[in-house]
């Protein structure tokens, strides 16, 4: 499970000025950076650590286009328009992976558009996204989601668990870090400043309309513009931490087991697909390399912590029996940035400022196509963003509970998983 020998990156030694900077060197400040240069715009990338680090590095490598909302749900609460718009946006985001691995040649990365399938684990969760892939069909006119039944997805998955599932096409695999990665390594070959190990400690507005300075370790960075994506990570340092008022950060944590036998590697998921279950409390998994990687949320430990690892382990074992013998060789965790509304959030901080953040869980594609959007809004220009365009920053209500309130809400979860309701 070892990830790629990272791109040496040196940390900012001396002051200097760009068009645009950009302070995050995760999927979404890559792409802005990626967007600018392509523009012809000069961009200066500023990491507090090394590229993958955070959620880029540590995440399951699910490229999906969906959001945590269902389309229906978002038709019902904002109208159909807005589901239609939000679903071209899900399907660009997994376009946005494509084009970056073939533009970078990204082989490593190992992007497989093999789909990704849901597994639902009750009857009543079986009708709901069945409904949902007609729903799809019919108002969107999408055919890309296809109902597997109790004997397909057995056969599917190597698991008598599930009774049914709906599989989703336009979506696959990668190998995260090798991604984030490849891009940083890509960009830096066309001179892109990309600065690792360079927290930005303060930054301020210049009076009339003079751009903004960021204060490093070493050196000051002045711009014209500035782009924050840090995410559910926005808390590293005091200058971005308030766009993690934005967020309820979650842990989710995962592992993975040693390499499977060649007998069990040929029963469990064979097809190579991303798998997640309908319970509340989501599992998600997948193989690599003959290992099955077993994710899960866990709110109730922090990062660097144990706590969850061995719930995840038995998760593991209830849904696929065969692995109650193999050990577990890896585990690590980090953190999801979730949005009030369910919904990423891009858009305007001031008018030298645009900020991208809010994934829910499904970062990979739709970061790698916001942290575009977001250099097209810097730049002044106006995609059409729907729901996802945030007029401003706007706090989660009663920000300084979102602890206790994560923890209340994911016991009650876990309580209706539990009695299947």
């Amino acid at each position: 499970m070892a990830g790629p020998d990272p791109t040496p990156g040196s940390a900012l030694a001396h002051d200097v000025t760009a068009d645009v900077a950009i302070i995050g060197a995760g999927y979404s400040g890559l792409a802005a950076a990626h967007a600018l240069q392509q523009r012809g715009v000069q961009a200066v990338v500023l990491d507090a650590n090394p590229i993958g680090w955070g959620a880029s590095g540590r995440n399951g490598g699910v490229v999906s286009s969906k959001f945590r909302l269902s389309f229906p749900a978002i038709a019902g609460l904002h109208g159909l328009d807005a589901a239609r718009t939000l679903h071209r946006l899900a399907h660009d985001g997994v376009r946005a992976v494509e084009r970056l691995v073939d533009e970078f040649k990204l082989d490593a990365a190992r992007l497989e558009h093999t789909g990704s399938l849901r597994c639902a684990h009750t009857d009543r969760a079986l009708r709901s996204i069945c409904a949902e892939a007609d729903w799809v069909r019919e108002q969107l006119g999408d055919a890309s989601m296809t109902v597997l039944s109790r004997h397909e997805i057995a056969q599917e998955t190597g698991s008598t668990a599930f009774v049914g599932g709906v599989l989703s096409a336009d979506a696959g695999t990668i190998l995260p870090l090798h991604y984030v990665r490849g891009i940083a390594r890509g960009l830096r070959a066309r001179d892109v400043g990309i600065h690792e190990n360079t927290p930005v400690l303060a930054l301020h507005r210049v009076d009339g309309n003079g751009g903004v300075i960021l204060r490093t370790p070493q050196a000051t960075v002045r711009a014209r513009r500035l782009i924050v994506a840090t995410n559910a990570y926005s808390d590293l340092t005091p200058a971005t931490a308030p766009y993690q008022r934005e967020l309820v950060p979650f842990r989710s944590a995962m592992i993975a087991t040693a390499r499977l036998s060649p007998a069990c590697d040929a029963r469990l998921m064979a097809n190579r697909r991303s798998y997640t279950e309908t319970r509340r409390m989501m599992k998600w998994f997948r193989k690599v390399d003959g290992r099955m990687l077993f994710g899960g949320r866990d709110a109730f430990g922090k990062e660097g912590q144990t706590t969850g690892f061995d719930a995840l382990r038995r998760a593991m074992v209830a849904l696929f029996p065969d692995l109650a013998d193999t050990p577990v060789e890896y585990q690590w965790s980090g953190y999801v940035g979730m949005t009030f509304n369910s919904l990423p959030h891009v858009g305007r901080a001031d008018d030298a400022t645009t900020f991208c953040l809010g994934y829910n869980g499904a970062g990979i594609a739709m970061a790698s196509l916001l942290g575009q959007h977001a250099a097209a809004l810097a730049l002044g220009e106006h995609p059409e963003l729907s729901l996802i365009a945030a007029p401003g920053l706007k706090p989660v209500p009663f920000h300084s509970l979102r602890a206790p309130g994560v923890r209340l809400v994911a016991a009650w979860y876990q309580f209706l998983d539990a009695v299947g309701a």
